[in-house]
C-alpha cells in the first residue's frame, strides 16, 4: 500500500541511486520514461536533479505542465523500465501499449505508476541554462510516497527474496538493490 513520507525524508526514497520511472501529463496526453541520472539535491525543501533529453516528449510535457512524478520501479518493472525508455511516447500511447495501471497525484496532474517502491510528486524550478545546456532539471517534491512493505520506520527494508529497486548499468542490464550493510561507528 502506498503511505506518505515526510518531505523532511524524501531523499531518503532515492538516495541509493535507483533508476527512475518519469511521468508527465499535459492538455489530455501522459507519458513515461526511465532515467538513470536522478539524484536528490536539496533537504528543505526537498529537491531532485533529474536529467530529461532535448528530444523526448516527457521534456515537452514537463516543460508545458511543470511537473512530474519520480517513481522508483521495482525488479517486477524491469522489462517495462526497458520498453518505456527504448519508444518515444511522441510515437505511441505507452499507457495503453503497456498496459499501464495509475492513479492521480494528490498535487500534481502526472500519473502515480501502480507497483513502484516510491514516488515523488515534483513541480519544476526554472534552471533553463543548465536545463538547456546540460538537459538538467531541478524539481521541487511536494508529495512523497512509499510502499509500506518496502519502507518502514523511516528506511528501505529490502526482503532477500521480495522486490528491490532497480539500477540500470548499460544497454538493459540493471542490477537489484542488494544487500543491508551497517558500517560501525568510531567512537
Amino acid at each position: 500500500m502506498r503511505v506518505p513520507v515526510p518531505l523532511a525524508h524524501a531523499y531518503r526514497l532515492f538516495n541509493h541511486g535507483p533508476t527512475a520511472l518519469v511521468t508527465t501529463a499535459h492538455a489530455g496526453r501522459t507519458n513515461v520514461m526511465a532515467a538513470s541520472w536522478v539524484m536528490p539535491l536539496d533537504f528543505e525543501p526537498p529537491k531532485f536533479a533529474a536529467v530529461v533529453a532535448a528530444n523526448t516528449f516527457t521534456r515537452e510535457l514537463l516543460l508545458a505542465s511543470g511537473e512530474c512524478v519520480l517513481h522508483a520501479p521495482t525488479t517486477a518493472q524491469t522489462d517495462l523500465t526497458m520498453a518505456v525508455g527504448t519508444h518515444s511516447g511522441r510515437e505511441i500511447d505507452k499507457f495503453a501499449v503497456h498496459g499501464l495501471a495509475s492513479e492521480r497525484g494528490t498535487h500534481v496532474q502526472a500519473p502515480l505508476l501502480a507497483g513502484c517502491a516510491a514516488w515523488l510528486e515534483c513541480r519544476r524550478v526554472p534552471e533553463p541554462d543548465s536545463e538547456q545546456r546540460h538537459d538538467l532539471f531541478v524539481l521541487e517534491c511536494v508529495a512523497a510516497w512509499a510502499d509500506d512493505t518496502l519502507w518502514q520506520k523511516g528506511e528501505w527494508h529490502f526482503a532477500a527474496s521480495g522486490p528491490r529497486t532497480i539500477h540500470h548499468c548499460k544497454g538493459g542490464l540493471f542490477f537489484a538493490t542488494g544487500e543491508r550493510l551497517q558500517a560501525r561507528r568510531e567512537s
